[in-house]
């Protein structure tokens, strides 16, 4: 039974997300594919920035208007179908973030963001403080996991 438990642990955490990394999922910018993977940095004072191996968005704070974080769950049913039913039980988490900006010619861009788990509070507490705005939680799971409550 150990080696069945112990199976299943590598199994799951060799599908895991980075959880200090972040993706680009979409929007309106071209800098960046979709999909593609990289960092979030919230450490310099003027913009939020994404890096990735080929390319980069920067978000400047003081045009942001819209923040917007949400949650999408699932069981890891290929996972469970190609190796082991136990892979059932656990679930994966995504966390989504959405911000809406402003470029200098007044238009409107947006840009969804997909956020491991170890970065996800400390990337929102960050761009509220810095944008001046509030994220707004997609419902009250999100809402709980953004504010750090389990």
């Amino acid at each position: 039974m150990s080696l069945l438990a112990v199976s299943f642990l590598l199994i799951t955490a060799a599908f895991a997300v980075n959880g200090n990394k972040a993706e680009y999922d979409g929007g309106t910018e071209n800098q960046v594919k979709t999909k593609t993977e990289g960092t979030v940095s919230t450490t310099g004072t003027v913009n939020f920035v994404f890096s990735a191996d080929h390319g980069s968005i920067s978000i400047p704070y003081a045009e942001v208007n819209d923040l917007e974080y949400g949650q999408k769950a699932g069981r890891r049913v290929g996972l469970a179908i190609m190796v082991t039913p136990l892979a059932l039980f656990s679930k994966k988490r995504k966390h989504f973030l959405t911000i809406g900006w402003k470029d200098e010619h007044g238009q409107q861009h947006v840009a969804i963001f997909e956020l491991g788990k170890h970065i996800v509070r400390v990337t929102l507490a960050t761009l509220e403080a810095r944008t001046g705005r509030k994220v707004e939680y997609q419902d009250d799971e999100a809402r709980k996991s953004g504010l750090g409550g389990e």
